[in-house]
């Protein structure tokens, strides 16, 4: 036997141990599997790599250690919002979230996401306002400011905003920033070093232990919280940088979904970036009443839900399908991606064959092509059982709400895709107030003044090389 002999051999035996590994250890789900087992079929030696980085399963054992819960007595409030439930106990302010007690429930259980009642809320879908707001929030801080964002930029928005932070720093005031390391791995580190030399904290999530080289790199910080003094949130779509203000031309106009949050919500918000800032940094930030100041603000019924591959649950995504499976008269959707898993493609599905209203709007201006050519694919399925599909032609549409009946909605961070749902660390809000609900579905409307129709028969003459792009986009969808 030949030496080229010898190495294809030992190349198949060492594909066929390594699928084997795959199928029978890691558990994936089946068609996350089966992906990888083609890509180690096709390609052995570059696919053996590609799978250390992007298709190791993350251990949920060493990530987030932190007692915050015990000490805020979260368990506690958890198991108590859990008996009321179960007993017929529980008190909603609102009369007509009676019939989502189900949907508290299983945050509650899955999540420990406390419902509290009495949020105040207000909605930006336009970058310019909402980080005008933000900046105002932080310039007013008193004691703290905590931020987390997938994307930072140097850019003049970037800036802006560290000139800001280095100046409360200065001042004395609490300044930690979290960034992911892949997502932001255009931000500065000559900015980050003049940050820390201002007295502000800056930490990247899951930064490589070897420069350029991050085996890590398949699970990211997807979140996007700031909280400040304890008092206020935010939470949504934006990240940090100059298209989020629609100043890009490859984008142009960027149209998102972001909240600003006052009241007993921000308590959860806080722990879930302690816990990540945790994660990242070696200054542990230790359990203070001063992070959890946040005072009663409005009527607003809310719960903070976080999902991520650390574990065993895919909370915002069961939290997406019990929403649509509760709706009877509608249901809008805004998603800059749409790969949804068979679970929540079915639940869309049954919802439009049962005559629900299924609304999905999605961009026309793509910013990861296969993403975008996958996206494609899944919306047949759903125009064929009947939805209806808009095509945003203003610019780009990166906005991740869902609202059913004007009565429920969730405003996050977690995309309609698997990547969402099972790789990336996401925060949602959802929402249980008839009158902010309304306001998401007016926002939607309006949106509809800059849309085209996807209907069925276009859909149906797209060319040959579309439907293989298409094609190729899906079969590869599960590890994107």
């Amino acid at each position: 036997m030949g030496i080229v002999q010898l190495i294809i051999s030992f190349i198949l035996i060492f594909n066929i141990i390594l699928s084997l590994t795959i199928v029978f250890l890691e558990r994936k789900n089946a068609t996350s599997t089966w992906a990888w087992v083609m890509v180690l079929t096709f390609i052995p030696i570059a696919g053996f790599i590609l799978y250390l980085i992007f298709g190791r399963k993350l251990s949920n054992k060493t990530i987030f250690t932190w007692d915050t819960k015990s000490k805020l007595g979260v368990k506690t409030a958890v198991q108590q919002q859990l008996r009321e439930i179960e007993n017929k106990e529980f008190r909603v302010h609102d009369p007509h979230m009676h019939q989502y007690e189900d949907l508290f429930y299983l945050h509650l259980r899955n999540d420990d996401a406390i419902f509290s009642q009495d949020n105040d809320v207000t909605v930006f879908t336009d970058g310019n306002r909402k980080f005008n707001s933000l900046i105002e929030d932080i310039e007013k801080a008193e004691n703290h400011i905590h931020l987390l964002y997938y994307i930072m930029r140097s850019d003049q928005l970037g800036r802006r905003l560290a000139d800001v932070l280095m100046k409360k720093a200065k001042e004395g005031i609490e300044v930690r920033v979290l960034y992911d390391d892949m997502g932001s791995r255009k931000f500065s580190r000559r900015l980050i070093r003049e940050m820390r030399r201002a007295g502000a904290e800056v930490e990247g999530f899951f930064p490589p232990l070897i420069p350029k080289l991050n085996f890590k790199i398949n699970h990211r910080n997807h979140r996007k919280l700031v909280i400040i003094d304890g008092k206020i949130g935010y939470i949504g779509g934006f990240n940090i940088g100059d298209e989020y203000l629609g100043v890009d031309k490859r984008f142009g106009y960027w149209r998102d979904t972001h909240l600003r949050i006052i009241g007993s919500a921000v308590k959860h918000m806080q722990t879930r970036f302690i816990l990540d800032w945790n994660q990242a940094s070696r200054n542990d930030i230790e359990y203070d009443d001063k992070y959890y100041a946040a005072q009663s603000a409005g009527k607003v019924g809310m719960q903070i839900v976080s999902s991520g591959p650390d574990s065993d649950w895919e909370q915002i995504k069961h939290g997406y399908i019990k929403m649509i499976m509760s709706a009877k008269d509608y249901v809008f959707i805004q998603t800059p991606y749409f790969i949804p898993d068979e679970s929540l493609l079915d639940a869309l599905r049954i919802a439009s064959l049962s005559g629900v209203d299924v609304r999905i709007m999605i961009p026309n201006k793509p910013d990861h092509p296969f993403v975008y050519w996958a996206t494609y694919s899944y919306i047949g399925e759903l125009l064929e059982a009947g939805a209806t599909v808009y095509i945003y032609q203003k610019g780009f549409l990166h906005a991740k709400m869902i609202v059913v009946d004007s009565k429920i909605a969730s405003v996050g961070t977690a995309n309609i895709d698997v990547r969402s749902f099972r790789l990336n660390f996401e925060v949602n809000a959802f929402l249980y107030n008839e009158t902010l609900a309304e306001m998401l579905v007016d926002e939607f409307e309006k949106d509809m003044e800059h849309v085209s129709q996807l209907t069925y028969a276009l859909y149906k003459k797209r060319t040959k090389w579309i439907r293989f792009k298409e094609s190729i986009a899906r079969l590869i969808s599960p590890i994107l």
